[in-house]
């Protein structure tokens, strides 16, 4: 499981047609209590907002948690951390 916090969204005006009404998110990664890298994620849940704390699945699953329409999806939001108790 891969933890981060909500910085922003991305918008794209050309993107593949399996992406279509799927909100993309940029996410700050967390590992042991510090931020790491920035990437972008698809959101699954389709609620996920600024400063929330999230957890995503990585590489090929993230395209298959979207089994109505599978895309190519390299990290997807899938669920939301209700309380993170490390420091930051």
């Amino acid at each position: 499981m891969i933890t981060g916090k909500i910085t922003g969204s991305v918008v794209a005006t050309v993107k593949d047609a399996s992406m279509e009404g799927v909100p993309l998110l940029t996410v700050r990664l967390l590992k042991n209590g510090t931020e790491g890298e920035m990437v972008v994620a698809a959101d699954h849940t389709r609620q996920a907002g600024l400063g929330d704390y999230v957890y995503l699945i990585p590489k090929k699953e993230a395209s298959r948690i979207f089994r109505e329409n599978p895309g190519p999806f390299d990290m997807a939001v899938v669920g939301f951390i209700d309380t993170y108790n490390e420091e930051l």
